[in-house]
């Protein structure tokens, strides 16, 4: 069986992150052709689309190396935060459809979806499943409750 292998986060590595949860887009290059909006510029490992069920709940968990930008797609998604490890009540931020949210490693975090939602995930590490179980710790329920 082969090890995994997952490159420690940096510092530099850090400096490149967005400060707030909500990320704001860049301008986009527009010409008569249309346009192209720059979503992330980092090197990453992964591009998945997620469908969820209204009335469902995700992630419950929190990454040791890994991060995440989510670009909603349809729907929306009640997402909660915190620090990994404190026992504060989790802050619920609400992105809507054409909104971008990132969570960097070590923050717990959790996904409502009050609705039908199709959202994509770019991401730092694989998202081969045993890279992916390698990074990810899951943690006791947030229970957050749709439309609280």
């Amino acid at each position: 069986m082969t090890a995994i292998k997952i490159d420690e986060v940096t510092d530099a590595e850090r400096a490149l992150w967005p400060q707030s949860v909500i990320v704001p887009f860049d301008d986009a290059f527009t010409d008569d052709r249309g346009e192209i909006l720059p979503l992330v510029d980092l090197p990453m490992r992964s591009a998945v689309m997620i469908t969820s069920k209204k009335g469902t709940v995700r992630a419950n968990h929190y990454h040791k190396t890994d991060w995440h930008f989510c670009l909603v797609i349809s729907g929306s998604i009640e997402y909660y935060h915190r620090p990994h490890g404190s026992q504060d009540a989790p802050e619920k931020v609400v992105i809507q459809k054409g909104q971008q949210f990132f969570t960097p490693p070590m923050v717990d975090h959790a996904m409502v979806f009050p609705e039908d939602t199709t959202f994509l995930t770019l991401g730092r590490n694989s998202r081969r499943q045993e890279v992916y179980e390698a990074d990810v710790e899951r943690i006791d329920a947030i229970n957050p409750v749709p439309g609280d």
